[in-house]
């Protein structure tokens, strides 16, 4: 069994996010999922009261299992809009952070019905049975980057820019950014609803970190050949990618629902949170990155002429999120893929879990650059 490689303890958790969080009633679709269970574990220190909504676990390791295994929550399919509405009844959310979702491009054209079932209708059963819930101040939708109709211009797309999707994953987002407006409209404001819940969708793309177990993503793969002492293949070693940390996803999440707590309605609306890199950086850039930490990871690249379609560049413009919400990245990519490799490199050498310490060195430097949400 792994140990936390610090004290699960952060002494001044309780004053971030102006400590609004502290005994909040806060359901979490997608709890045991790669950024639900870090999400899940902040909010924790955070002194939330939380609720998971979420497809059985299906990765082994998994990073939920092993930092909070006994949380409440239920194993459900948000397909199924009865017990969505049900359970979310029975808790009574004051906020919801939805994550829940089939999140991966490939997957998404071998099975696209299930891709749009779970993204698209399973978004739309969270809003519908959210009407339900008087106490709800505000949701969060975590949609991706790849809800842009990629141009695949030099520059980074902005939240106005177009919607669109070439493959069935990317199309889901961008109808899942459709609901989220069509409900905005149509019912949460006060001409539908007495004191509405404020609804956000925040597009954040290329997320890593320690505890990714999933099929099929760069970091992952990266991983096991560093453990299974074989080579895996870079299908797109040029392909340009704004990578950023985990944390910072969830921060802007986290900024975004205390906004909401607050009832600060210009939150209201789509974010893109996105690094502060001038530039993308290439996938081999990436796993050379990783490799100077973890030596044991081996790569190639090798061109597969039969693989499914992917974006060549994508960025994000993040500059509404800098200007109005004074949310900035915490950590380069030079520290993103430094504490990224030897989160799983002390977990497969030393059995120790790095979440903790992570954690706590990200708000920590936060708190020293003066972040808002830290003060």
């Amino acid at each position: 069994m792994c140990k936390h490689s610090s004290p699960n303890v952060i002494s001044w958790a309780f004053r971030m996010f102006k400590g609004l969080y502290a005994g909040r009633r806060i359901l979490i679709t997608g709890h045991n999922g790669f950024k639900g269970s870090w999400l899940s574990y902040w909010l924790q220190e955070l002194g939330a009261d939380i609720y998971g909504l979420s497809l059985p676990i299906s990765t082994r390791p998994n990073h939920f299992e092993l930092l909070i295994p006994n949380m409440p929550g239920a194993h459900i399919d948000l397909a199924d809009f009865q017990t969505v509405q049900d359970l979310m009844c029975s808790f009574q959310p004051e906020l919801v952070f939805h994550l829940a979702a089939q999140s991966l491009v490939r997957r998404s054209y071998r099975e696209p019905l299930l891709t749009l079932q779970s993204n698209v209708m399973g978004s739309a059963n969270l809003l519908q049975a959210a009407r339900a819930c008087p106490a709800l101040k505000g949701l969060v939708i975590v949609s991706s980057d790849k809800c842009y109709q990629n141009q695949e211009w030099p520059w980074g797309y902005r939240e106005n820019e177009a919607l669109g999707g070439h493959d069935p994953y990317s199309t889901s987002k961008a109808c899942t950014e459709l609901l989220v407006n069509c409900w905005r409209d149509s019912f949460f404001n006060p001409g539908t609803m007495q004191k509405p819940p404020l609804l956000a969708s925040a597009r954040a793309g290329n997320v890593i970190g320690g505890g990714d177990w999933a099929e099929d993503r760069i970091v992952p793969s990266l991983i096991g050949s560093a453990i299974g002492n074989e080579s895996v293949n870079l299908r797109s070693p040029k392909a340009l990618r704004p990578w950023q940390h985990v944390l910072e996803a969830l921060s802007a999440y986290l900024l975004l629902g205390q906004k909401m707590l607050e009832g600060d309605g210009t939150v209201a609306q789509a974010w893109n949170f996105g690094p502060d890199d001038n530039q993308p950086i290439s996938v081999l850039k990436m796993a050379e990155s990783l490799q100077k930490h973890w030596p044991k990871i081996n790569f190639t690249c090798q061109p597969e002429p039969d693989a499914p379609h992917e974006a060549h560049i994508l960025r994000l413009d993040s500059s509404k999120a800098r200007l109005l919400l004074q949310w900035h990245p915490v950590w380069d990519a030079e520290q993103t893929f430094a504490r990224c490799a030897n989160w799983y490199r002390h977990y497969y050498e030393k059995g120790e879990l790095s979440t903790a310490d992570d954690l706590q060195e990200y708000c920590r430097q936060a708190k020293q650059k003066g972040l808002a949400w830290t003060l």
